[in-house]
């Protein structure tokens, strides 16, 4: 039977500004066992404040320093200099640094360039990884509040939110975040109605309401989202007033350390910022018409099992992503010999699946796709990740799958996700009439 299919996608998961220049030192609660000095730089240019801070972890501590700079049309030319500043005044030297952090958006779309340009600069100039971290992530950790599910959302003018959901795992200084939904643009009036219809979902049981913070800048930007908080009585979702909180390259550097800890960086040549908005202004007769935001971010994607009628649609998609597709046969013959199938469904369309074949020490991953109209939305990170947790709730240490190195998309999307290649399979895939490819085998560790 074949391996994992080519998986064709990509899902590209600030205090308020200051008047200039600033420097502050935040020491990290968890101390640094690693006798090995690291040091990360971090850009956050998402906003109108530009920041740059530098973790350093050596000696058994873990700390930040950084530095702050107001105004938009400045984030190129003073992003440079204030990192050459911050490293001086810490006595660190560019070649001394291990890796390069950026907050990758969304945002202004200046902003996002100049932030990964700049680090793809250093990096490339440096041989360092790169380690891009959703700004909203960024945001969301400025919090402190209790409540297990929070969405954040920020002001993306013209009366619109960027908006992303994130779930806490975990208790104490084990807890972790995990993402719900990747983030999306929406009108502002359709965040409460959107979170109602994700809530599900997300974990609601059966009667009781799911405890919702709302966190982020676009509180103070559109008033209206607080009296929805406040008004809301669906008995879905019970929402909780949270901080009005923007990405900090503080909060990117912490989440970046704990990336590098697992080994999740990437290449300097794969750095890419997130954009979210597809297209940048509306005319008045547009917005007249409903165009702005986005519509089918409100249709939430619902997974289960795979099962016989199924097959065709998801036999479809195979095709559409596939240049050797499985057939009908390869698929019934998988669910009949007991094979873990799980599709993922919006409104009564089924827009991607996957495969899982569970082994005594590990559980491979056979396939993953998502069809061409519905990728780069979050339902190949949402399949990967109920895949992730099925496979950890069944006792398996890892995960691994099969990719076609020519295949960058998919390479990008797991090496985003925690994969790592650990070895190649000679002439694994059919390539042509009279040739074959060779298959990296990529493995992610779970319960870690």
């Amino acid at each position: 039977m074949p391996g994992c299919t080519s998986l064709n996608l990509l899902q590209w998961d600030a205090p308020p500004p200051k008047a200039a220049y600033g420097g502050r030192h935040t020491p990290l609660i968890t101390p640094c066992m690693d006798s090995t000095p690291t040091h990360i730089l971090a850009l956050e240019t998402s906003s109108s404040s530009c920041e740059v801070a530098l973790l350093s972890a050596q000696g058994g501590e873990v700390s930040v320093f950084s530095r702050s700079h107001a105004g938009v049309a400045s984030h190129a030319e003073r992003l440079l200099p204030m990192v050459d500043e911050l490293l001086a005044e810490n006595g660190i030297t560019r070649k001394q640094l291990s890796a390069v952090a950026f907050g990758q958006g969304p945002g202004g779309f200046t902003g996002l360039r100049v932030a990964c340009g700049v680090a793809q600069g250093l990096a490339f100039a440096l041989d360092l990884p790169v380690i891009p971290v959703v700004s909203l992530r960024a945001a969301m950790e400025l919090d402190a509040g209790e409540e297990a599910v929070r969405v954040v959302v920020q002001d993306a003018r013209m009366g619109e939110v960027y908006v992303a959901a994130y779930a806490r795992q975990g208790e104490g200084v084990s807890a972790s975040w995990h993402t719900l939904s990747e983030p999306k643009l929406l009108n502002s009036r359709d965040v409460v109605p959107w979170i109602q219809l994700q809530a599900p979902a997300w974990g609601t049981e059966a009667g009781e309401p799911l405890d919702v913070r709302l966190l982020g800048d676009a509180l103070d930007a559109y008033p209206q989202l607080l009296e929805s908080a406040e008004t809301s009585g669906s008995g879905i979702v019970r929402l909780h007033e949270g901080a009005r909180v923007r990405a900090s390259a503080a909060s990117v550097a912490r989440i970046a350390w704990r990336d590098y800890q697992r080994g999740q960086t990437i290449p300097a040549d794969q750095a890419a910022p997130l954009y979210v908005r597809n297209k940048v202004a509306y005319t008045t007769a547009e917005r007249e018409q409903g165009l702005g935001g986005n519509p089918k971010a409100a249709a939430p994607i619902a997974l289960r099992p795979m099962i016989e009628n199924d097959v065709d649609a998801v036999v479809e998609i195979e095709r559409s992503v596939q240049s050797f597709p499985w057939t009908k046969g390869n698929f019934l013959d998988a669910l009949k010999a007991g094979y873990t199938g799980i599709v993922a469904e919006q409104g009564r369309e089924i827009v991607g699946f996957y495969l899982l074949m569970f082994a005594p020490d590990l559980a491979h991953l056979l396939l993953i796709a998502v069809s061409p109209d519905h990728q780069r939305k979050g339902a190949g990170h949402q399949l990967l990740q109920h895949c992730e947790k099925l496979a950890t709730q069944r006792g398996s240490p890892a995960i691994l799958l099969e990719v076609r190195p020519s295949n960058r998309k998919a390479i990008d999307f797991y090496l985003n996700r925690g994969f790592q290649q650990i070895g190649t399979r000679k002439d694994y895939y059919p390539k042509d009439r009279n040739t074959r490819e060779d298959a990296w085998v990529m493995e992610k560790k779970l319960g870690r």
